[in-house]
């Protein structure tokens, strides 16, 4: 793993479609639909430790292809207080196989959805990249603990296009 990428203020990034930028801190999707690392009820923001894990993030659902074709956001938030984030090891993980890429198991969501019920911040090894972070925001923990820092047009190089 890389060492956490912590220098005094704590960055979180987001790769969004430009259409959604105005709800990235909403965690409205999670919410509705579920995700890596909660069942359907929580609203929980996915970003992560930095902007190419987020991007390839985003790449490993929806393709370059989209990322090319259809306007993205990237935003960057700052957490106000780092020691509020609870880091999760790969040894911390039970199932070993949880941390690659893979469907989901409920228990994977339950195992996740119970510490964000009492942490603000998860921050959880990377499934797209084994030397990666991804953060876990609480919506409902974390309400004025994370702020808006930037969010710019994305642009995809086009050297990543089949």
């Amino acid at each position: 793993m890389n060492p956490l990428p912590w220098d005094g203020q704590w960055h979180a990034w987001r790769l969004d479609r430009a259409v959604h930028k105005d709800a990235w801190d909403s965690g409205i999707g999670a919410q509705t639909t579920g995700g890596r690392w909660n069942p359907p009820g929580r609203r929980v923001i996915y970003a992560s430790a930095d902007p190419s894990t987020a991007i390839l993030e985003v790449a490993a659902h929806t393709g370059f292809d989209t990322l090319d074709r259809v306007p993205h956001v990237l935003t960057c938030f700052a957490v106000l207080d780092p020691t509020l984030i609870k880091v999760l090891q790969p040894e911390d993980v039970p199932n070993p196989n949880w941390l690659i890429p893979a469907q989901p198991s409920p228990n994977q969501q339950c195992f996740a959805d119970e510490l964000l019920a009492r942490h603000p911040f998860l921050l959880i090894p990377s499934a797209v990249s084994r030397h990666s972070w991804n953060l876990l925001v609480s919506c409902d923990l974390a309400m004025d603990q994370f702020k808006l820092v930037s969010q710019e047009r994305f642009g995809l190089d086009t050297r990543l296009v089949s």
